[in-house]
């Protein structure tokens, strides 16, 4: 193992196994972190912050790039860099599945501040590729308009090159915290042509943890949402009300409550939370099982002229 829970994350950062995306782990944005090694970090608006995990995150991110393995993949282009320098700040972390996985991509929270990845996504990314899932977590700009032109990219530049990491990206998922809840919730129901990509299908489902995002556009896909008991009655009164909304235009949506949690629980590792990244992939499971099952059906009425 490379890394302890007494490792700094100075060490981490500058490793030279990470090249120069090292320092895209931790937020970037200033003021945000606390501590100086992995055991101690903390992040602003979060809570449940688990060492160990963020150990696992980092000994196998640095496993598959010393083992060749490409970790991080540039989303703008070295011209759309230098017109836009804040871009330097973006990318996506790859926790590879099994050939011919499904495809998640998710999007940590930090208020539209900071980008909380290294304890509200990458641990999840981890969780999911060991279900042979490929799990995309971005780093994307702070910000209510360009944290959704990211994630409009990012999705794009994954159907783009998924068989490059021989991933099956229909179906695939959008996963979010907090801000990054918000973001995901938009991006599943306007798309990525709102956002100047081009149009992208719609995710099988959208993935939410803690956050009051109340709109609802009519054309959401079907939405899992978690909260913590301790989270304040207003973000739980609007998850509850927005799932029931949901579910009002006839599309699948759930709400889990943990008791004894705040914001920003992420795996919640050793709560009354453990556990509920499992009910979600399975409710994510059961949505593709039925984008199959129509698939096929409309294949029949094609190829079979008595079901016209």
């Amino acid at each position: 193992m490379k890394f302890t829970t007494k490792s700094k994350i100075r060490d981490v950062i500058n490793d030279p196994a990470f090249g120069g995306c090292g320092r895209l782990l931790f937020p970037v944005q200033r003021n945000y972190m606390q501590g100086a090694s992995l055991e101690t970090m903390k992040l602003s608006w979060y809570t449940n912050i688990c060492p160990e995990d963020t150990v696992a995150v980092v000994n196998h991110l640095w496993a598959q790039a010393s083992a060749g393995e490409t970790i991080f993949y540039d989303i703008y282009t070295e011209e759309e860099k230098l017109s836009d320098p804040t871009k330097r700040d973006t990318g996506l972390f790859l926790f590879r599945g099994k050939s011919g996985g499904k495809v998640a991509i998710l999007n940590a929270g930090g208020g539209f501040r900071y980008v909380g990845a290294m304890h509200d996504s990458f641990p999840h990314a981890l969780a999911l590729s060991k279900k042979g899932i490929h799990a995309f977590a971005l780093i994307y700009r702070p910000g209510g308009e360009t944290s959704c032109q990211d994630l409009a990219r990012a999705i794009s530049f994954v159907h783009e090159n998924a068989p490059a990491w021989q991933a099956d990206v229909n179906g695939y998922s959008l996963w979010g915290g907090s801000a990054g809840a918000r973001t995901a919730a938009i991006l599943g129901a306007l798309g990525t042509a709102r956002f100047g990509e081009k149009n992208c299908p719609k995710p099988a489902a959208v993935i939410m943890q803690y956050t009051g995002f109340t709109d609802i556009y009519g054309s959401e896909p079907p939405t899992y949402s978690c909260a913590g008991a301790n989270d304040g009655p207003g973000l739980r009164r609007a998850m509850k009300t927005r799932t029931e909304s949901i579910r009002q235009t006839g599309t699948d949506a759930e709400f889990e409550v943990f008791d004894n949690l705040a914001h920003g629980f992420g795996l919640g590792t050793g709560t009354a939370a453990e556990g509920w990244i499992d009910r979600a992939v399975q409710f994510w499971e059961r949505q593709t099982f039925r984008i199959q099952n129509f698939s096929e059906t409309v294949q029949k009425r094609f190829t079979n002229p008595m079901l016209k």
